[in-house]
């Protein structure tokens, strides 16, 4: 499985690139035929004081590709929403397709 964490217009601090290292690493116990991961964190909302932070997860598996998007105003509470998605989704592919 590739996982690639993309910055967008910020410069991540190290602690949170683990974070999300460690818990996208989850994923291939709910499915081992995951191609791909792209992590795209993004700061929205630029012309307001606070920047809102957003979370988006794209997964590759063959044949099929999950996306969530989360925004909240803190990067890890972003992540773990989409992630928990992510998770949802990929947990009903693999007991759709045993079926």
């Amino acid at each position: 499985m590739k996982v690639i964490i993309h910055a967008i217009h910020f410069d991540p601090d190290f602690r949170l690139e683990e974070h999300v290292k460690q818990k996208i690493q989850k994923l291939e116990v709910f499915n081992d035929k995951i191609i791909s991961v792209d992590v795209y964190l993004k700061l929205d909302n630029v012309v307001h004081r606070y920047k809102d932070k957003v979370a988006e997860i794209r997964v590759r598996l063959p044949k099929y590709e999950f996306f969530v998007k989360h925004t909240s105003k803190s990067f890890e509470f972003s992540f773990n929403q989409s992630f928990s998605a992510v998770v949802n989704q990929v947990k009903k592919l693999k007991e759709r397709l045993a079926a």
